[in-house]
């Protein structure tokens, strides 16, 4: 009764919560890790910031258990909804009868978020030929293309890997990503490489939060990355990027915004 999916996952910031570094949860308590948003999940094969859960279906479930999060259990939930009149008229429709059990509410959850289809943005307007970027938005999309395209592929803007950008570990949360997920030394630090859509709205950024404006990423891709065992190599000589060509890279970002994703009734909370 405390917190829900739409606590962090807000649908004016592209399904994330822009109000704090680290997603929150019961008692005020906060998790690890930044509230990733959420679009176009039908097309990726595991999930998380340090891809541990590996089916759309089973993903809700750590969120509802872990004690910092929701810290529920999912009878005490199947309970609360079986209460529920509005609830056991919808199952039925959706399912023929009233009985709510596990697998019917992930399956209803999953249904509902592989619906969150992102695909309207001005970049998607230009690629289906009903917009045009302006001399900018051009400069600073052939930009992306040559220094950020291989990692951020286009049409999701993310090529779903998993990569040590060159951040300094957090002493606090020592959070070590894909790593405590494999127990693979290589993977020491490396996070998931995040969808650029609609990131004008998405802030803060990186898997803890660390980085407020996009130009404070931006810059440590400039002059911060640090070299370690497992940086990745497309970053261990940073990124080339003039004051100029910057600001024409975030021009471009801009056009990654989907208002009417970000303004569907479909996925709004109820009122």
């Amino acid at each position: 009764g405390m917190v829900s999916c739409a606590s962090c996952h807000e649908q004016y910031a592209g399904f994330v919560s822009n109000d704090h570094n680290l997603s929150h949860g019961v008692n005020n308590q906060h998790s690890t890790r930044n509230t990733p948003g959420l679009a176009n999940l039908a097309w990726y094969s595991n999930f998380h910031w340090d891809g541990g859960v590996e089916q759309l279906e089973a993903e809700p479930l750590t969120h509802i258990t872990l004690p910092n999060e929701m810290g529920e259990t999912v009878e005490n939930v199947l309970q609360k909804l079986r209460q529920d009149e509005d609830y056991r008229k919808k199952f039925k429709a959706a399912f023929g009868n009233e009985d709510i059990n596990e697998k019917r509410m992930l399956m209803a959850l999953t249904q509902f978020t592989l619906m969150m289809v992102s695909a309207n943005s001005k970049y998607d307007q230009v690629k289906n030929g009903t917009n045009s970027f302006t001399a900018a938005e051009q400069r600073g999309y052939d930009l992306f293309v040559q220094k950020c395209g291989s990692c951020h592929k286009e049409p999701l803007f993310t090529d779903q890997s998993y990569r040590n950008t060159g951040l300094p570990i957090d002493a606090e949360l020592e959070d070590y990503g894909r790593m405590q997920i494999t127990g693979i030394r290589e993977d020491s630090l490396k996070f998931r490489v995040p969808t650029l859509r609609n990131i004008y709205v998405t802030q803060p950024y990186n898997h803890d939060g660390r980085f407020f404006s996009l130009g404070a990423v931006i810059d440590h891709y400039r002059s911060s990355v640090i070299n370690g065992p497992t940086t990745d190599p497309l970053l261990k000589n940073k990124i080339a990027i003039s004051d100029f060509e910057k600001l024409d890279l975030l021009v471009f970002l801009r056009t990654l915004t989907d208002t009417s994703f970000l303004s569907d009734k479909r996925f709004a909370s109820p009122q």
